[in-house]
């Protein structure tokens, strides 16, 4: 058995410029959130992506010549050329132009659908969340009911009720999507709310109000950030397949759904008007799914396989 002796108990010798050169400040949890997010390529790479998205939406259909809802039956049908990018449909409208004023319409309801839900979801929850017990269970089985009645049924209701258009496919979208967000903020809550900080705020005479916007929520945006960031993919699918079958926006205002519907019975000779708006779809549902699927990574690492 070696022997300790009283060379064991010196301290170590410590090069000042290495120590130096190893520290740094400390992190912030949303400087740590962004380091940990720049690590994944994916993840970044798709936020490009969305921001190069939402950029061509606003500025593509202000600077082109063309607009969504000219005709012109002698110039149908057109392969894709350099006069029409992605050539043109079954009455003569530039697909290229319908294609980033169909991005403004499922972005604008993938957006407004998610803050929406947001609020409604956040209020919701964190009442029920902070103050437990019966009113925890009101509240919470009216959400449950809501969730239970079927979604499509919602849907073609307020189509039949309400004139059909944006407006109309937020409202449907909202009406049952907030449940998610609530769920997700009230189990936040039940974890927070016996901690210690939140006692010493209330020892210090803190309201509820206080208590849930200034001390627990802020302490759960980890969690609400991440259910937003796919929120989006969700309510964009969900206005693709409502104007695909016919229930979402109505001609002449072009939707990426309403396209890939138009273009479907053409996909044999004019492959194009459904390839586009098909890809569009696909490609921007993913790049939201991977960039909140990185950004769930970064919040809590745990969380990674």
């Amino acid at each position: 058995m070696q022997q300790l002796t009283k060379e064991h108990f010196e301290p170590i010798s410590v090069d000042l410029r290495q120590a130096e050169a190893i520290k740094r400040p400390s992190l912030s949890f949303w400087s740590d959130v962004w380091r940990r997010l720049r690590m994944n390529k994916v993840a970044m790479a798709s936020m490009i992506f969305i921001a190069a998205l939402l950029v061509c939406a606003i500025v593509i259909p202000l600077v082109t010549h063309n607009d969504y809802f000219t005709t012109d039956l002698a110039g149908k049908n057109k392969k894709p050329s350099a006069e029409h990018w992605f050539g043109t449909d079954d009455l003569g409208r530039d697909v290229f132009v319908r294609i980033w004023y169909g991005a403004r319409i499922s972005l604008e309801v993938g957006l407004a659908a998610a803050f929406i839900d947001l609020i409604i979801g956040v209020i919701w929850g964190g009442i029920a969340g902070f103050y437990g017990g019966r009113v925890d269970e009101i509240m919470m089985r009216i959400a449950d009911i809501l969730f239970a009645i079927p979604y499509l049924l919602v849907v073609i209701l307020l189509m039949v009720v309400l004139e059909p258009g944006v407006g109309t496919i937020i409202i449907a979208l909202t009406i049952t999507g907030w449940i998610g967000m609530a769920r997700i903020v009230r189990g936040q809550m039940l974890q927070l709310k016996n901690q210690e900080f939140v006692l010493a705020a209330r020892s210090l005479g803190a309201d509820s109000n206080r208590l849930i916007f200034k001390h627990l929520i802020p302490n759960a945006l980890g969690p609400i950030i991440v259910t937003l960031s796919l929120t989006v993919p969700s309510a964009i699918f969900a206005e693709s397949f409502l104007s695909f079958i016919g229930l979402g926006v109505a001609a002449p205002i072009a939707s990426w759904g309403t396209m890939s519907n138009e273009g479907l019975p053409a996909m044999k000779y004019y492959p194009w008007r459904l390839m586009f708006p098909a890809v569009f779809i696909s490609v921007t549902i993913l790049a939201f799914n991977l960039f909140g699927d990185g950004l769930r990574d970064a919040v809590d690492p745990r969380l990674r396989k």
